[in-house]
């Protein structure tokens, strides 16, 4: 069976371990027998094939005993131990000659083989191809592919042997890594600790797998806003070197592993303080062996490091003043590159990440370019440094930098154009028109951490998996594929987001707009085992969706509503829920999963909840002292113990596995006053009332749903000497009842009682008993019986009494419930207003019109509420009204004309930016058949600044348009949007009729009929 292409992921995981690999191993006795019964694999090698694939080599050994128990045996071979290389050559294999399942004799300790190398550096692999053994002109002289096969009597002793061919050193690497992986061996078995899964039979199918070229050329990580939890790490794990802390090869040489086993290769490596060439001189040439290609940062150009220019640099770093002294320390960094496998970074910035100077200056930059250029072609020679297969340069048009592209700047065609993102996963710029015709083509420069405004993100992860898979397929399709380099703080939090990128930059064929449960799912199965890979992946799927609605550091006590739509509740709850499963999954595990599962699910998702818990808490302390409530005081507690919570989490991450990984998770994460982190951890403000005196309006406080407002009693949200609140209306369509709370504000036990004038509206609870050092609140629920209730609106009133008095002054509060008892007409089908506003998610469309260029595709998860609907294939046109795909909404209304007969319609749409300047994304709405109107939500600014409004875009995670309509009144109403560029992402539509109130996920999803 030979198995080419895009293959189905239930095929590819069906016996595999190895996420997006074709299988070429099984457990059930299938094939060749590897291993089985303590025998051990027998591996083969040619002594002169690259030192990397010797290294891999030796590591499927181990990995084979990590496995089995029984490590693998290497062979080497080559010219210098057998200069006949032939098939009756004998290579000491002794014992059984057979190893099949059918094969004659008993079984020895030795077990099946697998033959190994590099088309060109193995002799052994050259033989079998000039035999016909192997079949490689699928992959032969292609970038990072390789040919597994079975062939018989690859050798004198061997009958049968797996035979992994690589077209290059990494192909052959990449090729052996699948083993490891697929027989049970994670690529974070070291950087997260995942257990190896035993097996004690191991077979290879009888298959042939061509895997050819990555998706993307270049696939790496960038270490980066190390301090304090990586550098803390590292100062505590490994030497400081004669500069500072211990960024040295024996580090370096796990992160490389760590790479490689994910099918990368690439690295950008830390940069605020250490030098990666000087800090230890072995970490470039161990690179280069094990097969990593080396780059610097988007603002350390010609393989230097920042830190080099103040420890050896001299005078200022700007090339109009000091070009003298710059352009030898260019030199050098070249010079020492040379020798090894690295992406050149090209132009200039102004030290320490920032601009280079106060204007986009395009003379100065193109005269960095050509001098750097000729610095490149004295090392390598003028045709080589034009030839990106040579001499790979690569130009990162980061934040500022981008601007001298839109002004005009010509960059040689040979280099590639590094598009980055805003910093928020957001990319700002993709290839155009003839740019995608350049020899040196494009990438794109991510952000899984960042640190910069409108508040750094560096503790855990908040990527969302849904948005990666969106913003990823966009860049590949609009052909940024030479380099993809994704920004990973200290790597160890992120295990998860990076996975996933490095799966999507290998073979985004794969992985579609519905494929993150999927892909989980498989994560989840290589990481803690099949028998909690379902419940794993489904806990994860809701965690990367909830996470993504808000950044941890900005989210704060003013983020959820906590009165108005139960929005704060709801989140919680979410919240309680996820942790509540991860406890649950943590607890089932076996002693050997149970780091693992901490480290990658547990914690983000415990740790989550709590600061959560802490924001929400918080707001209601402050909001219950201003109440006057007894249990603001309990409140106020409970936060300081989750504060406490917090910490605690954070050092039993630093100290689990007798301190391994130590200072990880020294993050600070609370206490954001501005964009950079906290020097410490810092509490939100926390109010305490006096309990021990009774208030003024006696023992009783009743609030309700959406108001801050306290009866009896005066205060800022109701008339003074009131004893009246009036609640949010009810109607058949919409909330399904609203709340009352009841508490204590005084010093003495009470018996509340609650009564309707009407007989259709019922209670949860209608009477009870509170007590200062007992039970202090209750939350009851009002509903009305709608079969019971007269048409039309109405007004009910809620008397709640206290058995104690109301204070000296005050009397027995009342609650006024208005309702309105309606009905839509039979025929009519789509969304239903209540309490004044229509509240639709995008994918509940009534009908949509695709066009034979675009259609509509929902992407599950890619909003903070449900799902983004967008046009397909990201490469369309623009269009008009007159030829876009369209998407219409009916709904119904009650409310009457207004005074002004304006309604304001806000669509909301992931953050998206302008990928195509000249082409901004832009939808056309209308309302009936009210004119038609085209809003263009994001507004570039000139010199590669960030569009208008986008801190407040990224910080709620949304744009929002907000049109003004003629509203015609009661009746039914057809709301039709239009997308008229690719790339703007609908998620949701609100029409507000006066009702819609404060809330940070708005209103949810009106009632659909």
């Amino acid at each position: 069976m030979k198995v080419t292409g895009l293959v189905s992921s239930a095929f590819f995981c069906s016996t595999a371990l190895a996420i997006g690999q074709k299988p070429t191993i099984n457990f059930n006795g299938t094939g060749i027998r590897l291993a089985e019964g303590g025998s051990s694999v027998q591996l083969y090698a040619d002594n002169g094939d690259w030192p990397g694939v010797l290294r891999v080599v030796d590591d499927l050994a181990e990995d084979f005993g990590r496995v089995t128990g029984t490590k693998g045996t290497v062979t080497l071979l080559g010219k210098e131990t057998s200069p006949s290389l032939n098939a009756s050559t004998t290579f000491n294999v002794t014992g059984k000659t057979g190893f099949g399942t059918s094969g004659p004799g008993r079984y020895d300790r030795r077990g099946g083989a697998i033959i190994a190398g590099t088309i060109g550096n193995s002799t052994i692999i050259d033989r079998l191809i000039s035999e016909g053994k192997v079949d490689v002109s699928e992959v032969e002289g292609s970038w990072e592919a390789y040919v597994s096969t079975v062939v018989d009597n690859p050798v004198q002793g061997v009958s049968r042997a797996v035979v992994i061919a690589g077209a290059d050193k990494r192909g052959t690497i990449y090729g052996l890594y699948s083993v490891s992986e697929q027989i049970g061996v994670s690529p974070w078995y070291f950087w997260a600790d995942s257990p190896p899964q035993k097996h004690s039979s191991i077979y290879a199918q009888t298959v042939t797998v061509v895997q050819k070229s990555p998706s993307v050329k270049y696939r790496g990580i960038f270490l980066n806003d190390e301090a304090p939890a990586l550098t803390g790490h590292i100062q505590a794990k490994f030497h400081d070197s004669p500069w500072g802390p211990g960024y040295n090869a024996e580090f370096y040489a796990t992160v490389f592993e760590l790479l490689l086993r994910l099918r990368a290769n690439y690295l950008w490596p830390a940069m605020w303080n250490s030098m990666f060439n000087v800090d230890d001189p072995r970490s470039q040439p161990l690179a280069d062996e094990y097969g990593i290609v080396m780059g610097t940062s988007h603002t350390e150009p010609m393989m230097r490091a920042t830190k080099e220019w103040s420890e050896f640099g001299n005078g200022t770093w700007s090339w109009e003043t000091n070009n003298e002294t710059i352009y030898p320390f260019f030199v050098e960094g070249a010079e020492r590159s040379a020798p090894y496998e690295s992406v050149v970074t090209m132009g200039m910035r102004g030290y320490h990440d920032t601009p280079i100077g106060p204007t986009n200056d395009i003379v100065l930059l193109e005269a960095i370019v050509a001098a750097q250029t000729e610095i490149l072609t004295d090392i390598w020679g003028e045709d080589a440094v034009s030839d990106p297969s040579v001499v790979p340069q690569m130009w990162c048009l980061y934040k500022e930098v981008q601007g001298y592209i839109d002004a005009g700047m010509e960059v040689p065609d040979y280099i590639t154009l590094l598009w980055a993102d805003d910093n928020f996963g957001n990319i700002r710029r993709l290839p155009r028109g003839n740019e995608t015709d350049r020899s040196g083509g494009a990438g794109v420069y991510y952000h899984f951490d960042y640190v910069g405004d409108p508040r750094s993100y560096k503790w855990i992860n908040t990527a969302k998996l849904q948005k990666t898979w969106e913003q990823m397929h966009m860049a590949y399709e609009r052909n940024a594929r030479e380099i993809w380099v994704v920004n990973v703080g200290d790597l160890k939090p992120l295990e998860l987001p990076i996975s996933h990128m490095m799966d999507l930059a290998y073979d985004i064929s794969l992985w579609d707009k519905d494929s993150v449960p999927t892909w989980l799912k498989h994560w989840a199965s290589r990481e803690f085992g099949t028998s909690v890979a379902s419940q794993t992946a489904e806990l994860m799927n809701n965690y990367t969706k909830t996470v993504g609605r808000r950044k941890y550091e900005l989210t704060d006590v003013s983020t959820y509503n906590i009165i108005n739509y139960e929005e704060a509740d709801r989140v919680m709850a979410t919240w309680k829920n996820m942790a509540d499963v991860a406890e649950t999954i943590y607890n089932s595990l076996p002693e050997e999963t149970k780091a693992a599962f901490f480290e990658m699910v547990y914690h983000p998702v415990t740790a989550g909840y709590v600061l959560h818990d802490i924001m929400i808490s918080t707001a209601k302390n402050n909001l219950y002292a201003g109440q006057g409530r007894n249990s603001a005081n309990a409140l106020a507690d409970h936060v300081r113990e989750q504060f406490n919570r917090d910490h605690e989490l954070s050092a039993e991450y630093n100290s689990m596995l007798d301190g391994k990984w130590e200072h990880m998770m020294d993050q600070t994460h609370i206490g954001y006053r501005y964009w950079q982190q906290p020097m410490r951890q810092v509490l939100p403000g926390l109010q305490y009332v006096q309990t021990q005196e009774r208030a003024l309006t006696g023992d009783m406080g009743v609030t309700t749903e959406s108001s801050n407002a306290t009866v009896p009693g005066d205060d800022p949200y109701h008339d003074n000497g009131s004893n009246s609140l009036t609640m949010q209306p009810l109607d058949p369509y919409g909330a399904t009842s609203r709340w009352i709370e009841i508490f204590c504000v005084g010093t003495q036990d009470f018996d509340w009682n609650i009564t309707a004038n009407v007989s259709f509206v019922s209670f949860s609870q209608s009477s009870g008993s509170l007590s200062p050092s007992g039970e202090t609140d209750v939350r009851i629920y009002a509903t009305i019986d709608w079969e019971q209730a007269p048409e039309g609106s109405g007004m009910v009133q809620l008397n709640v009494s206290s058995s104690t008095d109301y204070g000296a002054q005050f009397n027995m509060p009342q609650l006024m419930m208005p309702y309105t008892h309606t009905s839509v007409p039979d025929a009519f089908s789509g969304h239903v207003e209540s309490d004044r506003h229509v509240s639709i998610e995008a994918e509940h469309w009534t009908s949509v019109t695709n066009s034979s260029s675009a259609h509509y595709e929902v992407i599950t998860g890619l909003s903070r509420t449900l799902s983004g609907v967008t046009l397909s294939p990201i490469t369309a046109p623009s269009f008009t009204t007159s030829n876009a795909p369209g998407l219409t909404y009916d709904f119904y209304t009650f409310s009457a004309s207004s005074v002004t007969n304006l309604t304001n319609i806000t669509v909301v749409m992931t953050p998206n930016l302008n990928t195509i300047p000249d082409r901004p994304l832009r939808y056309a709405i209308q309302l009936d058949d009210q004119e038609v109107k085209t809003v263009q939500p994001v507004i570039d600014q000139p010199n590669g600044a960030n569009p208008r409004d986008w801190n407040t875009a990224v910080a709620n995670n949304a744009w929002l348009g907000t049109s003004n309509f003629t509203y015609s009144g009661p009746g039914e109403h057809t709301l039709k949007l239009w997308a008229l560029e690719p790339g703007l992402v609908f998620n949701s539509v609100w029409v507000n009729l006066g009702g819609i109130k404060p809330s940070y996920l708005g209103p949810p999803e009106s009632a659909r009929v």
